[in-house]
């Protein structure tokens, strides 16, 4: 039988290269977001390449409706989560003084609860089973300050990799990594919908590598800490930003 994979944010850009590459790894793969269409996109992607999904629609900072998903999860593809890839996020631009409340709220609810409240859910399943995978989705903001959102963005970020660090101690001992992925300006939809074609170019012309990253880039480094080629590795936040913060 086919280890499980569940992917959230799934219709954007990075999520859906993270679901075919996974599926091409051999997982039945499920994906969720709250865009039914870029849903229906990423599963005729997985179906197209022979794969195994299902999709859910979910808003990941609702725990009920999480616990509902995951149990879907269970009786549409035969098994519970093995794998979970963090992917769900947003991101806005906008400066300090300006952000909203509710604005503040929903950067950080998406980011940073969300990732807490899926990584929770399948907890229970992975210790019982001994074996267990929680990719992140972080990014170069959570280290230094984000390149296009804002600070509700970066304080998000940054949150996600002490989540990372925090869980990857806690569930070791039971056979589960835990570790983050650190993505610099990569070209998505969502970077596109931020920030204008031209000052995208202008960052990546400062870059040591001068270009943009690719979201297959980024599932590519997804695959690897999933696999078993990196069982040793938790904790871990692994930099893909084409040498624009090294440290």
């Amino acid at each position: 039988m086919k280890k499980v994979a569940l992917v959230t944010g799934a219709s954007g850009d990075i999520g859906r290269a993270t679901a075919i590459a996974l599926s091409r790894s051999s997982f039945a793969v499920a994906i969720t977001d709250v865009d039914d269409f870029g849903l229906e996109k990423t599963l005729a992607a997985i179906k197209e390449t022979g794969g195994d999904g299902a999709s859910l629609t979910l808003d990941v900072t609702q725990k009920r409706d999480i616990e509902s998903a995951i149990r879907e999860i269970k009786s549409s593809l035969g098994g519970h989560v093995s794998v979970l890839v963090n992917c769900a996020g947003n991101l806005m631009p906008t400066k300090a003084v300006d952000i909203p409340e509710s604005e503040w709220d929903s950067i950080v609810d998406v980011n940073l609860k969300g990732t807490f409240l899926c990584s929770q859910a399948v907890l229970p399943d992975m210790i019982a089973q001994g074996w267990g995978r929680i990719v992140n989705v972080s990014s170069t903001a959570g280290k230094n300050v984000s390149t296009v959102g804002g600070v509700h963005y970066t304080a998000a970020k940054a949150g996600v990799l002490g989540l990372t660090r925090h869980l990857a101690s806690e569930v070791a001992a039971h056979g589960i990594t835990v570790n983050a992925v650190c993505p610099g300006l990569i070209e998505t939809q969502m970077v596109s919908n931020t920030i204008t074609r031209e000052r995208m170019d202008d960052y990546a012309k400062s870059f040591p590598i001068p270009r943009l990253g690719r979201p297959d880039e980024v599932a590519s480094m997804i695959s690897f800490l999933v696999s078993d080629a990196a069982s040793y590795v938790t904790g871990a936040s692994l930099d893909i930003n084409g040498g624009d913060l090294m440290i």
